[in-house]
């Protein structure tokens, strides 16, 4: 379920390295477009274009945005006497950088008929074609850029998974994606807790391989011992809860997830159906009963925080999850962690639109840390930071707990 076809090689962000071959270079950029589309392969015509959530953007729109990105930040500096293959696709898939020009807005991009399916792909073609002209002898000041390029498509890839999923998951047919694809390559089985000692603790990013710019600069802090589960919560584990009134008892949430349950009236985890007395769940690979043993997912931090309060536990800190992170299975489920997303200490802000890829969103939203089953192969590490309003769930995310 996981990844690329090929073992993509980590770059350095410094341009001051050794650049790497040109035929790696070409390698891993088609190997990585060519992922976007198989992604995709699977959907008509009609599902490309659907938007039917604001925080969802059509899958037509994911694969045209992340061609723009080649196009504005590489070929239309480094590429000499480019020409745009249009005009004003840098208007129309630019997602949010104020610095580089206007923008459709986001609730808006459902409403794009044309450019047609079709003509992305034209487009994506066509940036491939001048890309790999250019990647015969790439500038070596263009690596860091490119190598953001890489990684934002492979983002891309995992929203593309998501976004699929809610497209397809809230039409009355339920029409399965890949019948064949598994959500949960395996369930965790080891329910114990782990103690991690008190200490000093490196976070974030060190060395020289790839990491964005939030997760610098590396801070050591200090944490008190505390004990965290090896396994996630599981489907049957959250069952309980919700038997036990755990939607209906405000004395569980933080008042604004008590404001959100009530006001959208949610009563369990999405993409979840009770029918003929069973709890079923719309997955990839169609509707399906509810497994009690995997992990349960597409909840929010609200619900995590919830479920944690009527276990007597809570949420690790993100600072608590990397600490263990080396001694803990993790990779099925973006995991809730009870910490805002902030600057670090010593964080310093990208020059130009770069500088508006993370910092711009460092307010109100909560972190998760890890990966999960669609994460593409060899873009996760244990210093990512994933962030997410509290109140959203179509990410494939889930629950650890800590002892209190």
């Amino acid at each position: 379920m996981r990844g690329l076809t090929a073992d993509l090689q980590r770059f350095t962000r410094k341009a001051t390295r050794k650049a790497p071959s040109k035929a790696t270079l070409t390698e891993r950029y088609s190997t990585i477009r060519r992922y976007s589309e198989y992604v995709c392969e699977p959907l008509a015509t009609e599902d490309y274009v659907v938007q039917p959530s604001a925080d969802v953007s059509p899958p037509k729109w994911h694969l045209a945005h992340t061609t723009w990105f080649f196009e504005e930040f590489i070929l239309a500096r480094y590429y000499k006497n480019y020409t745009r293959f249009h005009p004003q696709y840098s208007f129309l898939f630019n997602s949010y950088y104020e610095s580089v020009g206007t923008h459709v807005l986001r609730a808006d991009r459902g409403n794009l008929s044309r450019p047609t399916v079709e003509e992305i792909f034209q487009y994506r073609g066509y940036v491939d074609e001048h890309m790999h002209w250019l990647l015969r002898d790439f500038p070596a000041e263009a690596l860091p850029i490119l190598e953001i390029g890489f990684n934002h498509e492979q983002q891309h890839q995992e929203l593309l998974y998501t976004d699929i999923k809610f497209i397809l998951g809230h039409n009355p047919l339920f029409p399965a994606y890949r019948k064949e694809i598994k959500e949960t390559p395996h369930n965790e089985t080891d329910h114990d807790f782990i103690s991690i000692s008190d200490g000093r603790y490196t976070i974030g990013h060190r060395g020289s391989g790839f990491s964005y710019d939030n997760e610098r600069a590396a801070h050591t802090v200090l944490l008190k011992a505390f004990s965290i589960r090896k396994s996630l919560v599981t489907n049957g584990e959250y069952m309980q809860f919700m038997q036990a009134g755990g939607y209906q008892r405000p004395e569980y949430w933080l008042s604004d997830g008590w404001a959100w349950v009530k006001e959208e009236h949610i009563t369990s985890p999405m993409y979840w159906h009770f029918t003929d007395g069973t709890w079923c769940r719309y997955a990839l690979s169609g509707l399906e009963r509810v497994n009690p043993e995997e992990p349960v997912t597409h909840v929010s931090f609200y619900e995590a925080a919830a479920f944690a309060t009527w276990k007597g536990m809570r949420l690790p800190t993100e600072e608590e999850w990397e600490a263990a992170a080396p001694q803990l299975p993790w990779g099925l489920r973006w995991e809730h962690t009870n910490s805002a997303y902030l600057p670090y200490p010593g964080y310093e802000k990208p020059d130009g639109a770069l500088g508006e890829y993370n910092e711009k969103f460092m307010i109100n939203t909560m972190v998760l840390r890890g990966a999960s089953a669609v994460t593409p192969e060899n873009h996760s590490r244990k210093t990512y930071r994933n962030f997410f309003y509290p109140h959203l769930r179509w990410q494939f995310n889930g629950i650890r707990l800590c002892k209190k």
